[in-house]
Protein backbone atom coordinates (compact mmCIF):
# COMPACT_ATOMS: atom_id res chain seq x y z
CA UNK A 1 0.00 0.00 0.00
CA UNK A 2 1.39 3.45 0.84
CA UNK A 3 5.53 3.62 1.03
CA UNK A 4 7.35 5.25 3.51
CA UNK A 5 11.06 6.13 2.27
CA UNK A 6 12.26 8.13 5.00
CA UNK A 7 14.57 5.60 7.05
CA UNK A 8 15.42 8.50 10.12
CA UNK A 9 17.54 5.81 11.65
CA UNK A 10 19.86 2.89 12.09
CA UNK A 11 17.42 0.80 13.56
CA UNK A 12 15.44 1.23 10.60
CA UNK A 13 17.57 0.39 8.22
CA UNK A 14 17.63 -2.92 9.91
CA UNK A 15 14.30 -2.89 9.54
CA UNK A 16 14.18 -1.83 5.97
CA UNK A 17 16.62 -4.78 4.95
CA UNK A 18 15.14 -7.46 6.58
CA UNK A 19 11.35 -7.15 6.38
CA UNK A 20 10.82 -5.24 2.84
CA UNK A 21 10.56 -1.85 1.43
CA UNK A 22 7.27 -1.23 1.69
CA UNK A 23 5.91 0.46 5.15
CA UNK A 24 3.65 -2.38 6.42
CA UNK A 25 -0.20 -1.20 7.05
CA UNK A 26 -0.88 -2.58 10.60
CA UNK A 27 -4.38 -4.42 12.06
CA UNK A 28 -4.61 -4.53 15.54
CA UNK A 29 -7.47 -6.75 16.96
CA UNK A 30 -8.27 -7.21 20.50
CA UNK A 31 -10.96 -9.32 21.69
CA UNK A 32 -12.83 -8.83 25.25
CA UNK A 33 -12.52 -11.59 28.23
CA UNK A 34 -11.50 -14.51 26.29
CA UNK A 35 -9.15 -17.05 28.14
CA UNK A 36 -5.77 -18.67 26.60
CA UNK A 37 -7.30 -22.12 25.38
CA UNK A 38 -10.47 -20.55 23.53
CA UNK A 39 -9.01 -20.44 20.29
CA UNK A 40 -8.65 -23.92 18.58
CA UNK A 41 -4.36 -23.21 17.90
CA UNK A 42 -4.29 -22.63 21.68
CA UNK A 43 -6.18 -25.99 22.35
CA UNK A 44 -9.55 -24.86 21.90
CA UNK A 45 -12.50 -26.97 20.80
CA UNK A 46 -14.43 -23.49 19.46
CA UNK A 47 -13.81 -23.50 15.83
CA UNK A 48 -11.91 -20.25 15.00
CA UNK A 49 -10.64 -21.34 11.84
CA UNK A 50 -9.32 -17.86 10.19
CA UNK A 51 -7.43 -17.12 12.89
CA UNK A 52 -5.98 -21.21 13.17
CA UNK A 53 -4.53 -19.84 9.50
CA UNK A 54 -3.00 -16.65 10.84
CA UNK A 55 -1.48 -18.89 13.24
CA UNK A 56 -0.61 -21.26 10.57
CA UNK A 57 0.86 -19.01 8.64
CA UNK A 58 2.55 -16.97 11.35
CA UNK A 59 3.40 -16.84 15.04
CA UNK A 60 2.29 -17.54 17.82
CA UNK A 61 3.96 -15.95 21.58
CA UNK A 62 3.18 -18.60 24.41
CA UNK A 63 3.79 -16.01 27.19
CA UNK A 64 2.05 -12.75 25.99
CA UNK A 65 0.87 -10.48 28.94
CA UNK A 66 -1.65 -8.15 29.82
CA UNK A 67 -2.85 -6.24 32.75
CA UNK A 68 -5.80 -8.39 34.48
CA UNK A 69 -8.45 -5.71 32.93
CA UNK A 70 -9.83 -4.01 30.14
CA UNK A 71 -9.20 -0.01 30.50
CA UNK A 72 -5.47 -0.41 31.76
CA UNK A 73 -5.02 -2.91 29.33
CA UNK A 74 -6.29 -0.51 26.27
CA UNK A 75 -4.50 2.35 27.80
CA UNK A 76 -0.97 0.47 27.75
CA UNK A 77 -1.89 -1.37 24.68
CA UNK A 78 -1.73 2.31 22.47
CA UNK A 79 0.24 4.51 24.96
CA UNK A 80 3.32 1.99 25.33
CA UNK A 81 3.23 2.58 29.50
CA UNK A 82 2.33 0.54 32.07
CA UNK A 83 -1.46 1.46 32.90
CA UNK A 84 -0.48 3.09 36.63
CA UNK A 85 2.16 5.42 34.67
CA UNK A 86 -0.80 7.44 32.67
CA UNK A 87 -3.25 7.20 35.15
CA UNK A 88 -5.23 5.04 33.89
CA UNK A 89 -4.82 2.05 36.81
CA UNK A 90 -3.79 3.52 40.64
CA UNK A 91 -1.35 3.72 42.38
CA UNK A 92 -1.06 3.61 46.50
CA UNK A 93 -1.44 7.28 46.64
CA UNK A 94 -2.39 7.86 44.07
CA UNK A 95 -5.93 7.88 42.03
CA UNK A 96 -6.27 5.94 38.53
CA UNK A 97 -8.61 3.47 36.72
CA UNK A 98 -11.36 3.67 34.17
CA UNK A 99 -12.15 7.53 34.57
CA UNK A 100 -8.40 8.44 34.36
CA UNK A 101 -6.68 11.07 32.55
CA UNK A 102 -3.25 10.51 30.68
CA UNK A 103 -0.85 13.60 31.27
CA UNK A 104 0.11 15.92 28.40
CA UNK A 105 3.40 13.99 27.38
CA UNK A 106 1.15 9.96 26.64
CA UNK A 107 0.15 10.66 22.71
CA UNK A 108 -1.94 7.35 21.36
CA UNK A 109 -0.15 5.62 18.96
CA UNK A 110 -2.40 6.77 16.07
CA UNK A 111 -1.19 10.38 17.15
CA UNK A 112 2.24 9.31 16.57
CA UNK A 113 1.99 7.52 13.56
CA UNK A 114 -0.31 10.29 11.57
CA UNK A 115 3.02 12.83 10.95
CA UNK A 116 4.65 10.42 8.46
CA UNK A 117 1.40 9.58 6.48
CA UNK A 118 -0.37 7.14 8.13
CA UNK A 119 -4.25 6.72 8.26
CA UNK A 120 -6.15 5.81 11.45
CA UNK A 121 -9.10 3.38 12.48
CA UNK A 122 -10.69 2.29 15.05
CA UNK A 123 -13.64 -0.04 15.21
CA UNK A 124 -15.74 -1.29 18.27
CA UNK A 125 -14.79 -0.53 22.01
CA UNK A 126 -13.03 1.95 23.12
CA UNK A 127 -12.51 2.43 27.21
CA UNK A 128 -9.79 5.61 26.82
CA UNK A 129 -10.16 8.59 28.15
CA UNK A 130 -10.58 11.47 25.43
CA UNK A 131 -12.78 10.99 22.04
CA UNK A 132 -11.57 8.70 19.54
CA UNK A 133 -11.37 11.28 16.87
CA UNK A 134 -8.99 13.65 18.80
CA UNK A 135 -6.42 11.05 19.91
CA UNK A 136 -4.94 10.27 16.40
CA UNK A 137 -7.94 8.41 14.57
CA UNK A 138 -9.20 9.43 11.32
CA UNK A 139 -12.42 7.42 11.67
CA UNK A 140 -14.45 5.67 14.19
CA UNK A 141 -16.89 3.41 15.04
CA UNK A 142 -17.42 3.29 18.71
CA UNK A 143 -19.73 1.09 20.67
CA UNK A 144 -20.95 2.56 23.99
CA UNK A 145 -23.48 0.07 24.33
CA UNK A 146 -21.54 -2.50 26.07
CA UNK A 147 -24.79 -3.53 27.92
CA UNK A 148 -26.05 -5.75 25.01
CA UNK A 149 -25.43 -6.86 21.79
CA UNK A 150 -28.61 -6.48 19.73
CA UNK A 151 -29.17 -2.65 20.23
CA UNK A 152 -27.40 -0.12 18.53
CA UNK A 153 -28.22 2.70 20.86
CA UNK A 154 -25.67 5.36 21.82
CA UNK A 155 -23.60 4.02 20.04
CA UNK A 156 -21.08 6.45 17.79
CA UNK A 157 -20.20 7.05 14.24
CA UNK A 158 -17.03 9.19 13.60
CA UNK A 159 -17.90 10.77 17.81
CA UNK A 160 -21.23 11.47 16.95
CA UNK A 161 -24.33 9.68 17.68
CA UNK A 162 -24.97 7.32 15.26
CA UNK A 163 -28.75 7.42 13.86
CA UNK A 164 -28.69 4.73 10.82
CA UNK A 165 -31.57 5.48 8.06
CA UNK A 166 -32.59 1.70 8.16
CA UNK A 167 -32.48 -0.17 11.32
CA UNK A 168 -31.30 -3.92 10.82
CA UNK A 169 -33.82 -6.22 12.30
CA UNK A 170 -30.82 -8.96 12.95
CA UNK A 171 -28.30 -6.40 14.12
CA UNK A 172 -25.35 -7.77 15.98
CA UNK A 173 -22.76 -5.95 18.28
CA UNK A 174 -20.01 -8.21 16.51
CA UNK A 175 -20.80 -8.09 12.78
CA UNK A 176 -21.46 -4.44 13.09
CA UNK A 177 -18.03 -4.05 14.04
CA UNK A 178 -16.88 -5.82 11.14
CA UNK A 179 -19.10 -3.66 8.82
CA UNK A 180 -17.65 -0.66 10.08
CA UNK A 181 -13.64 -1.89 9.96
CA UNK A 182 -14.72 -2.96 6.23
CA UNK A 183 -16.44 0.24 5.33
CA UNK A 184 -13.15 2.27 6.44
CA UNK A 185 -10.64 -0.38 4.31
CA UNK A 186 -13.02 0.38 1.63
CA UNK A 187 -12.59 4.23 1.47
CA UNK A 188 -9.03 3.64 2.63
CA UNK A 189 -8.57 2.31 -0.98
CA UNK A 190 -10.39 4.84 -2.55
CA UNK A 191 -9.28 8.01 -1.27
CA UNK A 192 -6.20 6.79 0.76
CA UNK A 193 -4.13 3.96 -1.02
CA UNK A 194 -0.96 6.00 -1.28
CA UNK A 195 -1.11 5.76 2.85
CA UNK A 196 -0.50 2.50 4.89
CA UNK A 197 -3.13 2.67 7.64
CA UNK A 198 -3.17 1.38 11.68
CA UNK A 199 -6.41 -0.10 12.20
CA UNK A 200 -7.32 -1.12 15.98
CA UNK A 201 -10.46 -2.97 15.82
CA UNK A 202 -11.27 -3.86 19.08
CA UNK A 203 -14.78 -6.52 19.37
CA UNK A 204 -16.50 -6.52 22.85
CA UNK A 205 -17.05 -10.41 22.90
CA UNK A 206 -16.87 -12.47 24.66
CA UNK A 207 -17.22 -10.07 27.34
CA UNK A 208 -20.26 -10.30 29.39
CA UNK A 209 -23.29 -10.22 28.64
CA UNK A 210 -23.64 -13.61 27.18
CA UNK A 211 -25.17 -13.04 24.37
CA UNK A 212 -25.11 -14.52 20.71
CA UNK A 213 -26.99 -15.73 17.37
CA UNK A 214 -28.96 -18.72 17.64
CA UNK A 215 -27.54 -20.58 15.02
CA UNK A 216 -23.99 -19.93 16.57
CA UNK A 217 -25.46 -21.66 19.81
CA UNK A 218 -27.03 -24.41 18.13
CA UNK A 219 -23.32 -25.46 16.81
CA UNK A 220 -22.05 -25.74 20.78
CA UNK A 221 -25.79 -26.76 22.77
CA UNK A 222 -24.47 -29.99 24.35
CA UNK A 223 -20.90 -29.86 23.91
CA UNK A 224 -20.30 -28.76 27.32
CA UNK A 225 -22.40 -31.06 29.32
CA UNK A 226 -19.80 -32.99 30.44
CA UNK A 227 -18.34 -30.39 32.52
CA UNK A 228 -15.57 -28.14 33.47
CA UNK A 229 -13.40 -30.75 34.95
CA UNK A 230 -13.30 -32.77 31.41
CA UNK A 231 -12.98 -29.34 29.35
CA UNK A 232 -9.61 -28.57 30.82
CA UNK A 233 -8.17 -32.03 30.71
CA UNK A 234 -9.11 -32.29 26.84
CA UNK A 235 -7.74 -28.45 26.75
CA UNK A 236 -4.86 -29.58 28.48
CA UNK A 237 -3.72 -32.83 26.54
CA UNK A 238 -3.76 -30.65 22.86
CA UNK A 239 -1.67 -27.99 24.58
CA UNK A 240 0.73 -30.28 25.67
CA UNK A 241 0.83 -32.04 22.45
CA UNK A 242 0.93 -28.55 20.00
CA UNK A 243 4.15 -27.93 22.42
CA UNK A 244 2.84 -24.40 24.66
CA UNK A 245 4.08 -24.89 27.24
CA UNK A 246 6.21 -27.18 29.78
CA UNK A 247 3.93 -26.98 32.86
CA UNK A 248 0.94 -29.01 34.95
CA UNK A 249 -2.61 -28.43 34.74
CA UNK A 250 -3.15 -25.88 37.83
CA UNK A 251 -5.58 -27.02 40.63
CA UNK A 252 -9.24 -25.90 40.26
CA UNK A 253 -9.72 -23.20 43.27
CA UNK A 254 -13.25 -24.29 44.73
CA UNK A 255 -12.92 -21.38 47.22
CA UNK A 256 -12.13 -19.06 44.63
CA UNK A 257 -15.48 -17.45 43.35
CA UNK A 258 -16.31 -13.76 41.40
CA UNK A 259 -13.65 -11.13 42.28
CA UNK A 260 -16.40 -8.90 43.30
CA UNK A 261 -19.93 -10.07 44.99
CA UNK A 262 -23.51 -9.35 43.49
CA UNK A 263 -25.68 -11.73 45.80
CA UNK A 264 -28.85 -10.34 44.48
CA UNK A 265 -27.83 -11.01 40.97
CA UNK A 266 -27.21 -14.90 42.21
CA UNK A 267 -30.72 -14.92 43.41
CA UNK A 268 -31.96 -13.21 39.78
CA UNK A 269 -30.55 -15.65 37.89
CA UNK A 270 -32.06 -18.77 39.78
CA UNK A 271 -30.98 -21.99 41.15
CA UNK A 272 -28.70 -23.14 38.09
CA UNK A 273 -25.93 -20.33 38.47
CA UNK A 274 -22.71 -21.59 40.50
CA UNK A 275 -20.53 -19.23 41.55
CA UNK A 276 -17.86 -21.59 42.28
CA UNK A 277 -15.73 -23.99 40.21
CA UNK A 278 -17.33 -26.32 42.51
CA UNK A 279 -16.42 -30.53 41.10
CA UNK A 280 -18.86 -30.92 38.63
CA UNK A 281 -20.54 -34.59 39.10
CA UNK A 282 -21.33 -32.49 42.37
CA UNK A 283 -23.31 -30.02 40.62
CA UNK A 284 -27.61 -30.69 40.07
CA UNK A 285 -28.91 -31.09 36.53
CA UNK A 286 -29.85 -28.43 36.17
CA UNK A 287 -27.09 -26.92 37.10
CA UNK A 288 -25.29 -28.45 34.82
CA UNK A 289 -27.49 -27.72 31.99
CA UNK A 290 -27.68 -23.96 32.52
CA UNK A 291 -23.33 -23.81 32.35
CA UNK A 292 -23.39 -25.84 29.76
CA UNK A 293 -25.65 -23.62 28.14
CA UNK A 294 -23.50 -20.58 29.34
CA UNK A 295 -20.30 -21.61 27.95
CA UNK A 296 -22.03 -23.15 24.86
CA UNK A 297 -22.75 -18.99 24.08
CA UNK A 298 -19.21 -17.88 25.15
CA UNK A 299 -18.31 -20.28 22.46
CA UNK A 300 -20.82 -18.79 20.18
CA UNK A 301 -19.31 -15.39 20.48
CA UNK A 302 -15.94 -16.27 19.68
CA UNK A 303 -16.94 -18.04 16.52
CA UNK A 304 -18.70 -15.29 15.26
CA UNK A 305 -15.39 -13.10 16.08
CA UNK A 306 -13.51 -15.55 14.32
CA UNK A 307 -16.36 -15.50 11.00
CA UNK A 308 -16.36 -11.53 11.55
CA UNK A 309 -12.26 -11.73 11.34
CA UNK A 310 -12.62 -13.20 8.23
CA UNK A 311 -14.42 -11.13 6.31
CA UNK A 312 -12.05 -8.29 7.80
CA UNK A 313 -9.50 -10.34 5.98
CA UNK A 314 -11.04 -11.29 2.52
CA UNK A 315 -11.72 -7.35 2.36
CA UNK A 316 -7.82 -7.32 2.96
CA UNK A 317 -6.83 -9.27 0.29
CA UNK A 318 -9.90 -7.53 -2.11
CA UNK A 319 -7.68 -4.24 -1.38
CA UNK A 320 -4.42 -5.83 -2.26
CA UNK A 321 -3.16 -5.01 1.13
CA UNK A 322 -3.35 -8.39 2.83
CA UNK A 323 0.61 -9.21 1.95
CA UNK A 324 2.11 -6.20 3.59
CA UNK A 325 -0.60 -5.80 6.28
CA UNK A 326 0.67 -7.25 9.99
CA UNK A 327 -1.91 -8.70 11.84
CA UNK A 328 -1.44 -8.65 16.12
CA UNK A 329 -4.51 -10.34 17.63
CA UNK A 330 -5.04 -10.49 21.55
CA UNK A 331 -7.13 -10.59 24.12
CA UNK A 332 -7.08 -7.67 26.62
CA UNK A 333 -7.60 -10.29 30.03
CA UNK A 334 -8.55 -13.75 30.83
CA UNK A 335 -11.40 -15.17 31.13
CA UNK A 336 -13.68 -13.83 33.81
CA UNK A 337 -15.26 -14.73 36.80
CA UNK A 338 -17.54 -12.39 37.26
CA UNK A 339 -21.59 -13.27 37.70
CA UNK A 340 -23.42 -9.79 37.92
CA UNK A 341 -27.09 -8.40 36.57
CA UNK A 342 -26.84 -4.66 34.40
CA UNK A 343 -28.01 -2.53 32.01
CA UNK A 344 -31.63 -3.83 30.81
CA UNK A 345 -31.46 -6.86 33.21
CA UNK A 346 -32.28 -10.76 33.06
CA UNK A 347 -35.98 -12.13 31.65
CA UNK A 348 -35.27 -16.08 33.54
CA UNK A 349 -37.99 -17.27 31.25
CA UNK A 350 -36.20 -15.85 27.83
CA UNK A 351 -34.37 -18.16 25.70
CA UNK A 352 -30.51 -18.12 27.58
CA UNK A 353 -28.10 -15.62 25.06
CA UNK A 354 -31.18 -13.70 24.07
CA UNK A 355 -30.69 -9.99 23.79
CA UNK A 356 -33.59 -10.20 27.21
CA UNK A 357 -30.92 -12.30 29.36
CA UNK A 358 -27.57 -11.44 31.13
CA UNK A 359 -25.11 -13.70 31.77
CA UNK A 360 -21.87 -14.14 32.75
CA UNK A 361 -19.64 -17.53 32.49
CA UNK A 362 -18.48 -17.47 36.15
CA UNK A 363 -15.64 -19.28 37.63
CA UNK A 364 -16.34 -22.60 36.68
CA UNK A 365 -16.25 -22.47 32.85
CA UNK A 366 -13.59 -19.25 33.06
CA UNK A 367 -11.48 -21.83 34.59
CA UNK A 368 -11.62 -23.75 31.67
CA UNK A 369 -10.95 -20.95 29.36
CA UNK A 370 -7.76 -19.99 31.24
CA UNK A 371 -6.03 -23.41 31.11
CA UNK A 372 -4.11 -24.43 32.28
CA UNK A 373 -3.44 -21.35 34.56
CA UNK A 374 -4.94 -20.12 37.80
CA UNK A 375 -7.40 -17.28 38.30
CA UNK A 376 -9.45 -15.37 36.20
CA UNK A 377 -10.00 -11.44 34.82
CA UNK A 378 -8.55 -8.75 37.55
CA UNK A 379 -5.82 -11.00 39.63
CA UNK A 380 -2.37 -11.09 37.95
CA UNK A 381 -1.76 -15.19 38.15
CA UNK A 382 -1.09 -16.37 34.93
CA UNK A 383 -5.20 -16.92 33.81
CA UNK A 384 -6.15 -13.29 34.49
CA UNK A 385 -3.16 -11.83 32.58
CA UNK A 386 -1.31 -14.31 30.08
CA UNK A 387 -3.40 -15.02 26.71
CA UNK A 388 -2.72 -15.25 23.42
CA UNK A 389 -0.82 -13.31 20.84
CA UNK A 390 -1.01 -13.94 17.38
CA UNK A 391 1.19 -12.22 14.86
CA UNK A 392 0.86 -12.66 11.23
CA UNK A 393 2.48 -10.67 8.27
CA UNK A 394 3.45 -12.32 5.00
CA UNK A 395 5.79 -9.84 3.63
CA UNK A 396 7.64 -9.61 6.72
CA UNK A 397 7.45 -12.84 8.71
CA UNK A 398 8.98 -15.52 7.07
CA UNK A 399 8.11 -18.44 10.00
CA UNK A 400 4.97 -20.52 9.81
CA UNK A 401 3.40 -21.94 12.13
CA UNK A 402 6.39 -21.30 14.64
CA UNK A 403 5.99 -20.41 18.53
CA UNK A 404 7.72 -17.69 20.34
CA UNK A 405 8.32 -18.14 24.06
CA UNK A 406 9.83 -14.96 25.13
CA UNK A 407 7.89 -13.05 27.25
CA UNK A 408 5.79 -9.97 26.24
CA UNK A 409 3.47 -7.49 27.08
CA UNK A 410 1.33 -4.96 25.56
CA UNK A 411 3.60 -2.17 26.57
CA UNK A 412 5.55 -3.71 23.85
CA UNK A 413 3.10 -3.67 20.77
CA UNK A 414 4.19 0.48 20.62
CA UNK A 415 7.63 0.33 19.92
CA UNK A 416 7.15 -2.85 17.97
CA UNK A 417 4.76 -1.09 15.52
CA UNK A 418 6.91 2.43 15.10
CA UNK A 419 9.74 0.30 14.53
CA UNK A 420 8.53 -1.81 11.72
CA UNK A 421 6.82 2.14 10.55
CA UNK A 422 10.38 3.48 10.68
CA UNK A 423 8.74 6.10 12.97
CA UNK A 424 11.42 7.84 15.66
CA UNK A 425 8.91 8.67 18.70
CA UNK A 426 8.85 12.42 19.76
CA UNK A 427 11.45 13.37 22.41
CA UNK A 428 8.58 15.96 23.56
CA UNK A 429 4.73 16.41 23.21
CA UNK A 430 2.25 19.31 23.80
CA UNK A 431 5.96 20.77 24.93
CA UNK A 432 5.96 18.16 27.53
CA UNK A 433 8.94 15.90 27.71
CA UNK A 434 8.42 12.26 26.76
CA UNK A 435 9.26 9.89 29.17
CA UNK A 436 11.46 6.87 28.07
CA UNK A 437 8.52 3.71 27.56
CA UNK A 438 8.96 0.66 29.45
CA UNK A 439 7.98 -2.08 26.77
CA UNK A 440 10.58 -3.68 24.23
CA UNK A 441 10.12 -4.14 20.35
CA UNK A 442 9.13 -7.45 19.51
CA UNK A 443 10.66 -7.71 16.35
CA UNK A 444 13.91 -9.20 16.86
CA UNK A 445 11.51 -12.21 17.59
CA UNK A 446 10.06 -12.24 14.23
CA UNK A 447 13.12 -13.46 13.21
CA UNK A 448 13.64 -16.75 15.45
CA UNK A 449 12.60 -18.11 19.09
CA UNK A 450 15.07 -15.53 21.12
CA UNK A 451 14.41 -13.90 24.68
CA UNK A 452 13.89 -9.99 23.94
CA UNK A 453 16.01 -9.16 26.85
CA UNK A 454 14.31 -6.75 29.57
CA UNK A 455 14.59 -6.09 33.30
CA UNK A 456 11.15 -7.25 34.08
CA UNK A 457 7.66 -7.28 33.67
CA UNK A 458 5.45 -5.26 36.21
CA UNK A 459 1.86 -5.61 37.54
CA UNK A 460 -0.91 -3.97 39.99
CA UNK A 461 -4.37 -4.29 39.49
CA UNK A 462 -7.39 -4.19 42.57
CA UNK A 463 -4.91 -4.53 44.77
CA UNK A 464 -3.39 -7.99 43.40
CA UNK A 465 0.33 -7.46 42.52
CA UNK A 466 3.07 -9.36 40.36
CA UNK A 467 6.87 -8.68 38.80
CA UNK A 468 8.31 -11.17 36.43
CA UNK A 469 12.36 -11.46 36.26
CA UNK A 470 13.45 -14.03 33.70
CA UNK A 471 11.71 -17.17 34.90
CA UNK A 472 10.48 -16.53 38.30
CA UNK A 473 7.57 -14.47 38.76
CA UNK A 474 6.43 -13.13 42.19
CA UNK A 475 2.74 -12.84 42.83
CA UNK A 476 0.24 -11.69 45.16
CA UNK A 477 -3.44 -11.77 45.74
CA UNK A 478 -5.07 -8.66 47.25
CA UNK A 479 -3.86 -8.85 51.13
CA UNK A 480 -2.22 -11.88 50.80
CA UNK A 481 1.69 -12.64 51.63
CA UNK A 482 3.71 -13.40 48.08
CA UNK A 483 4.48 -16.37 46.60
CA UNK A 484 7.81 -16.75 44.15
CA UNK A 485 6.86 -19.15 40.92
CA UNK A 486 9.64 -21.11 38.71
CA UNK A 487 7.33 -20.46 35.11
CA UNK A 488 10.26 -22.31 33.28
CA UNK A 489 8.68 -25.34 34.38
CA UNK A 490 5.48 -23.96 36.99
CA UNK A 491 3.19 -22.20 34.87
CA UNK A 492 0.09 -23.33 37.12
CA UNK A 493 1.61 -21.46 39.71
CA UNK A 494 1.11 -24.60 42.14
CA UNK A 495 4.86 -25.02 43.71
CA UNK A 496 5.53 -21.51 46.34
CA UNK A 497 9.49 -21.14 46.33
CA UNK A 498 9.52 -18.40 48.72
CA UNK A 499 10.83 -20.40 51.76
CA UNK A 500 13.04 -22.05 50.04
CA UNK A 501 14.88 -19.26 47.61
CA UNK A 502 13.86 -15.98 49.94
CA UNK A 503 16.77 -13.84 49.09
CA UNK A 504 15.32 -14.19 45.42
CA UNK A 505 11.78 -13.24 46.49
CA UNK A 506 13.53 -10.17 48.77
CA UNK A 507 14.82 -9.11 45.70
CA UNK A 508 11.58 -9.17 43.27
CA UNK A 509 9.70 -7.22 46.44
CA UNK A 510 12.23 -4.56 46.40
CA UNK A 511 12.36 -4.81 42.62
CA UNK A 512 8.55 -4.42 42.65
CA UNK A 513 8.48 -1.57 45.47
CA UNK A 514 11.31 0.68 43.36
CA UNK A 515 8.65 0.45 39.97
CA UNK A 516 5.99 1.89 42.74
CA UNK A 517 8.68 4.94 43.72
CA UNK A 518 9.24 5.09 40.36
CA UNK A 519 5.82 5.41 39.16
CA UNK A 520 4.89 7.86 41.73
CA UNK A 521 7.35 10.31 41.05
CA UNK A 522 6.39 10.10 37.22
CA UNK A 523 2.90 11.74 38.43
CA UNK A 524 3.96 14.06 41.04
CA UNK A 525 7.42 15.76 39.18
Amino acid sequence: MGKITILKTALFFFTFSVFGKETPNILMILVDDMGYSDLGCYGSEIETPNLDNLAANGLRYTQFYNTGRCWPTRGSLLTGYYAQQIKRDSLPGIKGGGHGQRPKWAPLLPEILRPPGYRNYHSGKWHIDGKVLTNGFDRSWHVTNQDGFFSHNANLLDDKKYNPTTLKKDYYSTTATADHAIEFLEDHQQNHSNNPFFHYLAFIAPHFPLHAKPEDIAKYQDRYLSGWDKLREERFAKQKKIGLHKTSLSALEPEVGPPYAFPKAIERLGTGEVNRPLAWDSLTDKQKRFQATKMAIHAAMIDRVDQEIGRVIQQLKKMGGYDNTLIFFASDNGASAEIMVRGDGHDPDAPMGSEKTYLCLGPGFSSASNTPFRRHKTWVHEGGISTPLIAHWPDGIKAKGELRHSPGHVIDIVPTILELAGVEKPKSWKGVPIPKTPGKSLVPSFLDDRVIPRESIWWMHAGNRAIRQGNFKLVAAKNDPWALYDLSKDRAESNDLSKKMPKLKSKLENLWNEKVIQFKELLTN
